[in-house]
């Protein structure tokens, strides 16, 4: 989404009846933070949740305070997310760790203490030295983790209060998801409720063909970006995309996967087609879809039409 349809479409959310807001910091498009307090600013009541920022694209004490910062300005509307991010984006910046799970957790639990109101003096990953904030937030500011495979998933489930689970969710891998994250809950002796968002890429018209016919890039542009990890692996399709990847790459992945995958790792299609697809994914165990929603030109009426039809079947 360009920048300057952060602010009108955040609005547009909180007037059409949406219950949350998430924004993704994707390299090298709209900053999480900027956008965050943009679309805050704009709404009198709407969650947000930043999912996510990189642990490597910021040390963790600047973190806390953007995260902070928001929160004495909008109290308890803002949901601070944190993952990995995109290796390739690292890269381009030569910041991938060497150890990346080790490194989320650092980042995580020190964001957690400072904001917590704790003085931080240690060095692993992140350095520091007497650090405590300044401005304390106004609300216990929620910690997701943005993670796919089980041991960040386990990891989630001990160190965060809630997780942000990849586009191409099918309900079998959110079904999955949970399972992991239980586990990590256990081992972490965590007691509070962990919450599961759930994002997918989203289309809805009158037209189905019209509807999944504009997922279809995308699913394949991310089936080929991360090809073999646990979306593809718990859904059984690890080999056959291998193969499609082999035969031409993104556009033939796009020509010729099945069908089925665009029913499975999308919600698309007719109105009472996609409820009873975020129906799936919220008895599978998610707590709240964030919605991508395409053709991103046409947000607005995607949206006006999702909340009008679709919505209201749920």
């Amino acid at each position: 989404m360009p920048p300057r349809d952060i602010v009108p479409m955040a609005r547009l959310a909180e007037e059409l009846g949406f219950g949350e807001l998430w924004f993704s910091e994707d390299c090298f498009f709209s900053g999480g933070i900027a956008g965050s307090a943009a679309a805050l600013a704009a709404t009198d009541r709407l969650p947000l949740g930043l999912g996510i920022v990189s642990a490597a694209t910021r040390h963790p004490a600047v973190l806390a305070m953007e995260l902070a910062t928001l929160d004495v300005q909008f109290p308890g509307r803002i949901y601070g997310g944190i993952g990995h991010g995109v290796p390739a984006w690292l890269d381009q910046m030569g910041l991938m760790p060497p150890k990346p799970l080790s490194a989320l957790r650092q980042c995580v639990t020190a964001v957690r203490r400072l904001l917590d109101g704790e003085e931080l003096t240690e060095s692993e990953h992140f350095h520091f030295d007497k650090i405590v904030l300044t401005h304390a937030p106004a609300t216990r500011v929620p910690l997701y983790t943005g993670v796919v495979n089980e041991r960040g998933l386990r990891l989630s489930g001990e160190i965060a209060d809630g997780t942000v689970l990849s586009t191409l969710s099918s309900p079998a891998y959110v079904r999955w998801a949970r399972e992991q994250v239980d586990a990590g809950a256990r081992v972490g002796g965590r007691t509070r409720p962990h919450r599961l968002v759930t994002y997918a890429l989203f289309s809805v018209d009158a037209n189905p063909a019209v509807a999944k016919d504009a997922v279809r890039e995308s699913i394949a542009f991310y089936l080929a970006a991360m090809p073999d990890n646990a979306l593809s692996q718990v859904y059984g399709i690890r080999d056959e995309l291998a193969d499609l990847l082999a035969e031409g790459g993104v556009e033939h992945v796009a020509k010729n996967m099945p069908d089925s995958w665009v029913e499975d790792l999308a919600v698309a299609g007719a109105p009472d087609e996609c409820a009873e697809k975020l129906r799936r994914l919220l008895d599978a165990g998610s707590d709240s879809i964030g919605l991508w929603l395409f053709p991103a030109a046409d947000a607005h009426r995607i949206a006006t039409l999702t909340a009008r039809e679709v919505l209201t079947r749920l």
